[in-house]
């Protein structure tokens, strides 16, 4: 049997020996493996890599771009249709202004030939040769006038088929440049599915999950938590939660609740909430379903009953729409007999 004297020299060279090796000593239990390899799954499963980032910048600027370069494609239809309008139009001016002009020339060949006529028959007739003279007259000035108005529109035609040729290769090569990226938005969306790995990650955590609250309850002690939000969870999911609740803020849904309570606040809820029997009564069988203690996931700051609003929520609030679609994405499942209570086993 040791004395008290040699027992404080044991624990005195011991701590010695510690300072001296430089060994801390613990203060808490390390969290556990299981627990540790949780919380790196789902810190991979939420924290995208570098080239993923990489690759979801790039394609967020291509699908920028491609809003610009649609708008293009819009505008450079719209030009190309004018100038096919435009082109119409001319080419069927110029037709009418040819045609026009050779009904002219013919008449003035006409009206020549006649002249020559008249003024070679005897007895030759003063009127009728001025007659001839006139007419003469008049079809040299229709002639020029349809030439005038057929060289403006030969020039109006060789402007609108200039312009019509350039809409067209305008149009080409927008249309080109908007078709070469969206495929090179077709490759990235491809790259970003293959290198987004986090339902992978998340679903090996679930995996592993039952394991976690094993291992936990092995070794838990009151150090092994810490506070999110005003929170108290367990520090393997504190991340994961603490994302959880900020990107349903960013989603105008803002969350709060209980997580961690020890055993006492375990006997003491059982009470509350009329359990037939402490220790033995199952949690169906009090007015609030609350687990025996000891059996209980907020005894390890592995599950939290989510409140909105100032109140526990319900199946049909905003809250647990949300939760309902998002929570697997954080390690969270829900308890299908209460809306309220969300752990990583969904026990």
């Amino acid at each position: 049997m040791t004395t008290p004297r040699i027992r404080f020299l044991l624990v005195a060279a011991l701590a010695a020996v510690l300072t001296i090796t430089g060994t801390p000593i613990p203060t808490s239990a390390a969290v556990p493996q299981v627990a540790q390899q949780w919380a790196s799954l789902m810190h991979h499963s939420l924290t995208p890599s570098a080239a993923y980032v990489r690759v979801r910048t790039t394609l967020a600027a291509q699908r920028a771009s491609l809003r610009t370069q649609s708008a293009r494609v819009s505008k450079g239809r719209e030009a190309h249709t004018a100038a096919q309008a435009e082109l119409t139009t001319a080419v069927a001016a110029d037709a009418a202004a040819r045609t026009s002009y050779a009904v002219a020339r013919e008449g003035l060949t006409s009206a020549r030939n006649r002249l020559t006529l008249v003024s070679q028959q005897r007895p030759r007739s003063g009127v009728v040769v001025a007659g001839a003279k006139g007419a003469v007259t008049a079809a040299v000035q229709s002639a020029s006038t349809r030439s005038v108005q057929a060289r403006k529109t030969a020039v109006a035609l060789k402007a609108a088929q200039s312009s019509a040729r350039t809409a067209t290769v305008t149009l080409d090569r927008v249309v080109a440049a908007y078709q070469r990226l969206t495929t090179a938005i077709r490759t990235n969306q491809q790259r970003l599915i293959a290198l987004d790995k986090s339902a992978e990650f998340a679903g090996q955590a679930a995996a592993i999950s039952r394991d976690v609250v094993t291992d936990v309850r092995t070794r838990f002690t009151v150090a092994d938590t810490t506070t999110v939000n005003g929170i108290t969870v367990h520090k393997s999911v504190a991340f994961t939660f603490r994302r959880m609740l900020a990107d349903a803020k960013a989603d105008g849904i803002v969350l709060s609740g209980g997580g961690f309570r020890t055993k006492q606040q375990q006997i003491k809820l059982r009470k509350v909430n009329g359990c037939p029997d402490v220790w033995t009564a199952p949690a169906s069988s009090c007015r609030v379903p609350t687990a025996i203690p000891g059996r209980s996931l907020h005894e390890l700051g592995l599950a939290i009953d989510i409140s909105s609003e100032g109140r526990t929520i319900g199946r049909d609030s905003a809250a647990f729409r949300w939760l309902a679609a998002n929570a697997g994405r954080y390690g969270f499942v829900n308890l299908p007999s209460e809306a309220w209570h969300w752990s990583i086993t969904g026990g």
